[in-house]
């Protein structure tokens, strides 16, 4: 994600946006979305027997209304879908069919073009819907003859796979207690986008008669999930709370500020509405309307961490870093170091350019990578403190660890190399050194070798 007002608002999601590939999309981090999704998937996961510490539900900035996986045990949301949806438990009918094909090993690994990773996993459904939901020129391109080839020939889901997944998603769906609901609901949705821009499918196209159509998949599984004692439970109300305020959060950050403010005018008083229209008025460079919207925030929820967090935010953004401190400290305190909150009072701790502050964040900083070592950002600031207490050794090791997170390998070898000089040899520090070099070394012969 290389724009400038990326850049310029790297920062404002909270706690940090860190731009990772994504079936070359970027992913968006954030502290209350990832605990979110987490406590959504888990009962998910569990029923479809992975183990829920190694499986990622993943957000993907990308304003189609897609879902896919791409390998490894990642299910990929996009910003768009979450849109789209107007209930967890929506989602929840998502990521379950999403898992049936991690489950059944039907992701795509690289089989020979990229026209098939920015395709939806949900195959026909969720591509028509992304092209009608306007996702840009790639998605319409998942109608046009040629990226049908494409994905008649690069993606590996066939009818029974489709099926197979649908049938897992409604398994697991039933064995964590969740209703279905959502998910018919879902369908119907993208079935109704589909028909409202004109949508046909033609029979003759290898992609499409390959995979099941709309209509036959809602039949099938609204008897399935008729059928099951969860029909009529209601989705969790906590987590549906939870949903809508992330939801509000994710547009008042994407969207126009004009766009936030019209969905979400000054006369609605909800803590959602407040929550997105501080994003929008911080985007606009209205530091006074942002703070007055997270003091709203605050006064129904004192010690919420994310509305401590934004508060934080909106201050360190606004060149007011010492102002930010408090809130920062508490939301860290708060969420027992939560890695990215963490790294966002890290670098607020920094900002300060008071040396007196250098110590803390030195603790801050190293028990985010601690608990999160794939985060670029952290390790960035981390190196800041070693080179400014002068410890160049680790300010490399701290480089390289960035550098081979971002995908730069011959920055990352260089410095590894440069940071085994400075350390005790055998030390767990140059240890480390020793195999990012490694890694690296290893990843810039793969890319000779392709090229």
């Amino acid at each position: 994600m290389g724009s400038s007002r990326f850049c310029a608002f790297m920062l404002a999601f909270l706690a940090l946006l860190a731009s990772v590939p994504a079936a070359a999309q970027s992913i968006l981090r954030d502290a209350e979305t990832e605990a979110l999704f987490r406590d959504m998937s888990r009962p998910l996961i569990t029923a479809s027997g992975l183990d829920p510490k190694n499986v990622d539900v993943v957000l993907v900035n990308d304003s189609s209304v897609n879902a896919f996986v791409a390998g490894g045990q990642a299910v990929y949301i996009n910003s768009g879908l979450v849109n789209e949806a107007n209930s967890a438990n929506e989602v929840q009918g998502v990521i379950a069919h999403e898992l049936g094909h991690v489950v059944g090993g039907h992701a795509v690994l690289n089989l020979g073009g990229k026209s098939a990773t920015n395709i939806s996993l949900l195959s026909l459904l969720l591509g028509a819907a992304a092209a009608a939901a306007g996702g840009g020129e790639a998605a319409m391109g998942v109608l046009m003859a040629g990226q049908q080839a494409a994905m008649g020939k690069f993606l590996a889901y066939n009818r029974s796979q489709e099926a197979s997944a649908d049938a897992a998603g409604a398994q697991y769906l039933s064995q964590a207690g969740i209703t279905g609901r959502g998910s018919i609901e879902f369908f119907k949705k993208l079935q109704n986008l589909e028909f409202r821009h004109g949508y046909r499918p033609k029979a003759e196209d290898e992609f499409y008669s390959s995979h099941p159509m709309t209509a036959d998949r809602i039949t099938t599984l609204l008897d399935t999930y008729q059928a099951d004692p969860a029909w009529d439970k209601p989705s969790d109300p906590q987590i549906e709370e939870r949903f809508r305020r992330v939801k509000a959060k994710l547009f008042g950050y994407l969207a126009e500020p004009r766009d936030t403010l019209r969905v979400y005018p000054l006369t609605d008083n909800s803590v959602n509405a407040h929550y997105a229209r501080a994003y929008a008025y911080h985007k606009d460079s209205q530091l006074d309307r942002a703070r007055a919207e997270v003091d709203a925030l605050l006064q129904t929820a004192p010690n919420d961490p994310y509305f401590l967090e934004l508060k934080g935010q909106i201050l360190l953004e606004s060149g007011r870093p010492e102002e930010a401190l408090e809130s920062l400290r508490r939301a860290t305190e708060l969420t027992s170091y939560q890695p990215l909150i963490a790294t966002l009072f890290g670098h607020a701790l920094i900002a300060t350019e008071d040396r007196q502050n250098y110590d803390e964040a030195q603790e801050v900083l190293r028990a985010a990578v601690t608990r999160d070592r794939e985060n670029p950002f952290a390790w960035y600031q981390l190196g800041v403190i070693y080179a400014a207490k002068g410890d160049m050794a680790r300010a490399r090791l701290a480089s390289a660890e960035q550098q081979i997170l971002s995908g730069r390998m011959k920055e990352a070898l260089a410095s590894a190399r440069a940071a085994q000089l400075g350390l005790p040899q055998g030390s767990a520090d140059w240890l480390r050194a020793q195999d990012i070099e490694f890694q690296a070394r290893a990843e810039i012969e793969r890319e000779r070798k392709r090229s």
